[in-house]
């Protein structure tokens, strides 16, 4: 009976043959076996042509090194490299074309395979059914160098991640670069994907100010200053005017509407505002409906000069603006302007 071989061309000796062969033979399987486990070898491409690896029954052969490197420049066509239909193994392959033009198969001869686009080069952990070069994304887009992704360096402060301790991760454009979140076809989202705060600051928080995003429901925004530092505007900062619905007594969120207007359609007394903060202002704009003569009348709440509510417009299609400050436990008038035109 004949020796047989592996997919990768491991040889398998019948009993009774090679006579006086087994001990050099079984040395030539170990060692193609240490390949298999996790050898090297490089592989020039072609050129605008196609490389077919084969497999050396008793022999190594690029097939049966698991880390293989594609070397050379394409710079006449794209270049393919394919390896037997029958076969089923796996490998790490590694694009280094250093080209810019022509894209890298890597792929059965008779089925489908794994491309590297023009210019890319990286790490890919493919596998091979018997059919075809399937990647299993584990190592996809990995790769040995420090400009193609971020235009800049990643590294953790001077340290390795795995042993530093509280390293940063510094994130350096090249130049004049910028550091880009997302696709540039969809919303990109830079979160703490945790039940911790996120904070922005500068200088790794030495004399800086900072911003907080609060983790958790009805969490906070806010924005510390460092010394006498402010938060500067260059454009307008405002509140949007919110439309209440009209109610007898009526309701006002004023954190949901800081800024609001009503338009009367008969009398009212308003309410205790909801959610308040010690220290917020508020302004509300109440328009008369072209009937007009509705009055306004204010909770207990609501304080004004001289203790004092100012009698309302009740002309039709006229606004009062009323404007006020809370000091933990009322609403302080600050500003009434009434009979306003508002159309």
């Amino acid at each position: 009976m004949a020796s047989t071989y592996t997919n990768l061309g491991i040889q398998k000796m019948a009993t009774g043959e090679k006579a006086g062969t087994w001990g050099t033979l079984t040395n030539t399987n170990w060692d193609m076996i240490e390949n298999i486990a996790g050898g090297y070898t490089t592989q020039a491409l072609s050129d605008g042509g196609t490389v077919t690896l084969t497999k050396n029954n008793g022999s190594s052969s690029v097939l049966s090194t698991r880390i293989i490197k594609l070397t050379g420049t394409l710079s006449s066509g794209n270049a393919i490299v394919t390896v037997p239909d029958s076969i089923e193994a796996w490998w790490i392959v590694y694009n280094a074309e250093g080209g810019s033009t022509y894209t890298v198969t890597f792929k059965t001869v008779s089925g489908t395979g794994v491309a590297w686009a023009a210019g890319e080069t990286g790490y890919k952990l493919l596998y091979t059914d018997g059919t075809n070069v399937i990647d299993t994304g584990f190592l996809s887009n990995v790769v040995d160098d420090t400009s193609p992704q971020l235009g800049g360096n990643l590294d953790v402060n001077s340290n390795s991640i795995v042993s530093a301790s509280n390293g940063n991760i510094p994130l350096a454009p090249n130049g004049t670069g910028e550091i880009v979140l997302g696709s540039g076809s969809a919303d990109a989202d830079l979160t703490t994907s945790g039940a911790y705060d996120l904070i922005i600051d500068t200088n790794t928080g030495t004399n800086a100010g900072n911003i907080t995003l609060s983790n958790g429901a009805n969490g906070d925004i806010t924005f510390t200053n460092n010394g006498t530092g402010k938060v500067k505007f260059n454009d307008a900062a405002y509140f949007p005017e919110a439309t209440l619905t009209f109610d007898a007594t009526q309701d006002w969120d004023v954190q949901a509407s800081p800024v609001a207007k009503v338009v009367l359609t008969a009398n009212v007394i308003f309410d205790v505002p909801d959610n308040p903060t010690t220290g917020q202002f508020i302004s509300i704009l109440c328009i008369q409906d072209a009937g007009g003569s509705n009055t306004i009348g204010w909770n207990a709440v609501f304080q004004f000069a001289s203790a004092t509510a100012p009698t309302a417009t009740t002309t039709g299609d006229k606004g009062d603006l009323f404007c006020f400050r809370y000091n933990g436990t009322k609403w302080l008038g600050v500003g009434t302007s009434l009979n306003l035109a508002v159309a």
